[in-house]
């Protein structure tokens, strides 16, 4: 008998016939003696739909009271599938972030997973119950809702098989794994059978929307082999584990854009030691995230610091840019928002001599201009013009021949 722990997207579960589909999916592994901890998402955009009802209420809620509203989305989901379940005839019960008594710490919008109770869900499992939890949320020291950022459900099951020593954790989608890119863009691109996780991590954290990567980074961390397949068929997916488990090191596994890319730059800022570290420090300490950095020395002793953020961040971050760089005796701020982070990703970089090259050539010979670089031991990332992104990514794609991996 195996535990098994299976996350279900909100298109799983987005109407009756797919929350049907699910149950019996669910059902089918519980018949073969398996104990089952399911975890699900909201239906569907019902959070997005959360989210316009609050806007328009307020531009700047309070964070307690967001999250008291969005946790209700996957109160709905889980209710629905265990009575599905309940219907055909097997035992389940629904559990809310705080009836598991995910712990999580005080961060409203964007918490972090510190502890899981197990005792509640061992109980029902004993029971032989099929155990279904909210994803996405947990409760803080005040005993208050939270929730933990987008794609957060993805973390919940990561963070329960680790808790539970689950046997195996599944993650289903309306994605019957992870490909080369997204298919919807190329239509070329490759499904892999497998993936290390470094190599997953950056694809997540570079724009690929499949897996969340506080989810990656929880199950390399605890040696947790991830699944990950589509609910709507039973077509083979992707196991995503350790590099080490790897026969060979692809030079190229993967290309990825993200869209949702802001350049700012800090002009003419005067050349003394430190000014890089009180910029950063301040936009690190309102959780404000910076990805590529970039600093110009220009004449009379003045720089421009240049540096990438995430769209989501901008509205936040302005203030403190503008703050900090008044503070530094910098003569201007300018945004721009027309710009893409286009990456390549793969374990065998490392070995492979010229990759980085290449990228730049195959770019370069298609009149894309690279704005920012940056480089790291198994990728390769460019700031271009955003009217460029998809092209990028499927001359990269076929200049890699990523559309001839064989599986």
């Amino acid at each position: 008998m195996a535990l098994i722990v299976q996350k279900y997207g909100g298109t799983s579960v987005s109407n009756v016939e797919r929350i049907n589909n699910v149950a019996d999916r669910i059902i089918s592994e519980y018949k073969k003696g398996n104990q089952m901890v399911i975890v699900v998402s909201a239906m569907g955009d019902s959070t997005d739909k959360l989210i316009d009802l609050m806007n328009q209420i307020t531009s700047n809620p309070d964070p307690r009271e967001a999250d008291m509203l969005l946790t209700t989305g996957e109160q709905v989901s889980i209710a629905l599938l265990s009575m599905a379940i309940q219907e055909k005839g097997y035992k389940a019960i629904s559990l809310t972030g705080s009836q598991v008594r995910i712990e999580t710490n005080d961060h409203h919008n964007h918490a972090e997973i510190m502890k899981i109770d197990n005792s509640r869900i061992n109980k029902e499992l004993a029971e032989g119950k099929i155990v279904v939890i909210a994803g996405f949320q947990g409760i803080n020291s005040h005993n208050d809702f939270t929730t933990l950022g987008r794609g957060g459900s993805d973390t919940t099951a990561v963070a329960l098989a680790a808790s539970l020593k689950a046997d195996r954790c599944e993650i289903y989608s309306d994605v019957d794994g992870i490909y080369t890119t997204d298919p919807r863009m190329v239509t070329e691109a490759s499904k892999l059978d497998f993936i290390s996780y470094e190599e997953m991590l950056e694809l997540a954290s570079l724009g690929a929307k499949v897996l969340h990567p506080r989810s990656v980074e929880l199950a390399k961390f605890y040696n947790i082999k991830l699944y990950i397949a589509s609910s709507f068929n039973n077509q083979p997916g992707t196991m995503v584990g350790g590099m080490d488990n790897m026969e060979k090191k692809r030079s190229v596994t993967g290309v990825t854009v993200d869209k949702e890319q802001v350049k700012v730059t800090v002009a003419k800022v005067p050349d003394q030691p430190g000014v890089a570290g009180k910029l950063f420090t301040k936009l690190a300490d309102n959780n404000i995230n910076v990805d590529m950095i970039i600093q110009n020395l220009q004449h009379n002793s003045k720089n421009d610091i240049t540096f990438t953020l995430h769209t989501n961040d901008l509205n936040k971050g302005i203030k403190y840019i503008e703050e900090i760089a008044e503070e530094l005796g910098a003569e201007n701020v300018y945004i721009d928002e027309d710009v893409a982070k286009v990456s390549i990703v793969g374990a065998g970089m490392i070995t492979t001599p010229g990759t980085a090259a290449k990228m730049f050539n195959i770019l370069g010979e298609n009149n894309i201009n690279i704005q920012m670089i940056s480089t790291a031991d198994i990728k390769v990332s460019c700031l271009i013009e955003k009217k460029h992104a998809d092209l990028a990514v499927k001359i990269l794609h076929e200049g890699f021949e990523l559309d001839k991996i064989k599986l």
